[in-house]
């Protein structure tokens, strides 16, 4: 059974800004990452048809990765671009673990909002071997990267 994570966060930049982040290698490697965890990015082809793979690992020795001893490795495509209002992406872990194995889809969602962006996140198909709750809150740290990140390029 898969879940669906939804997570919204208000950026005080335009779209135009979060649209470029969202798509940015090196801006990705930085705020897509929840908090614990280094970012690796091997590939990363952002247009329609493009391929990425990315490597989060824990930096504490405890926590159990996806794919190796501490780390979570997927790959992907970008399924639809439509800029500055919405990127869509499919991904997968790599994993033996059925639990955790299945193509996931990852909507991002750019919304003028009063002077700001609101970017909403829809990741669909969640495995069963991710816990919601963690799910969630690595989309609101991950989120709240990406807001401090653009905005701190806007005031530049």
């Amino acid at each position: 059974m898969t879940t669906t994570t939804r997570a919204r966060r208000r950026v005080n930049a335009p779209r135009a800004a979060v649209y470029r982040a969202i798509l940015d290698e090196k801006a990705v490697a930085r705020w897509m990452v929840p908090d614990g965890m280094t970012s690796l990015v091997h590939t990363f082809d952002a247009r329609e048809g493009g391929e990425f793979r990315i490597s989060l690992t824990y930096e504490g020795a405890t926590e159990a990765g996806k794919t190796s001893a501490h780390t979570d490795t997927y790959h992907g495509r970008f399924v639809e671009l439509v800029g500055p209002t919405k990127v869509v992406q499919a991904m997968e872990f790599e994993t033996e673990d059925s639990a955790l194995q299945g193509e996931m889809k990852v909507t991002f969602e750019l919304v003028d909002a009063d002077g700001c962006t609101d970017v909403v996140a829809v990741h669909e198909g969640v495995p069963s071997g991710v816990k919601p709750a963690d799910n969630e809150l690595g989309w609101e740290m991950s989120l709240g990267k990406l807001a401090a990140l653009v905005e701190a390029e806007e005031r530049a």
